[in-house]
């Protein structure tokens, strides 16, 4: 079980969203709205990972990804977004996310994408 901070301006995608992780027991420890308030819980919550939206008011993700990355370079990000152009993905890896996932959501890629990523840095840290 991981805990997840779940970063969205839309009040129905972070209730879906944490309607999925909640079924696979993550605990949602904390949601923003915008970047500005999910730096502000990264720093506070120390999330195992963040579900990050690209289009939000007040800062955007790809911003919030670079601000947490300084703060915490080893932070596991997910973008979750409808805007799924190659530019807006490459943008949000080179800041630092670890993947991807287009919405609207579904169950199973949103499940698989948040336990490779939390499985494969577990992975990356215990080898060493």
């Amino acid at each position: 079980m991981a805990k997840i901070l779940i970063v969205d301006d839309a009040k129905f995608m972070r209730v879906t969203l944490g309607t999925i992780l909640k079924k696979a027991n993550h605990e949602i420890i904390g949601e923003a709205e915008d970047g500005e308030e999910a730096i502000r819980l990264y720093k506070e919550l120390k999330p195992d990972l963040v579900t990050m939206d690209i289009t939000m008011p007040v800062m955007n993700g790809i911003d919030a990804i670079n601000n947490i990355i300084n703060i915490d370079r080893e932070a596991k990000i997910v973008v979750c977004s409808a805007m799924g152009q190659q530019k807006v993905v490459v943008d949000a890896i080179e800041s630092g996310a670890k993947d991807f996932i287009v919405k609207p959501f579904d169950e199973t890629i949103v499940l698989d994408t948040v336990n490779r990523i939390l499985n494969s840095c577990d992975q990356i840290i215990t080898s060493n």
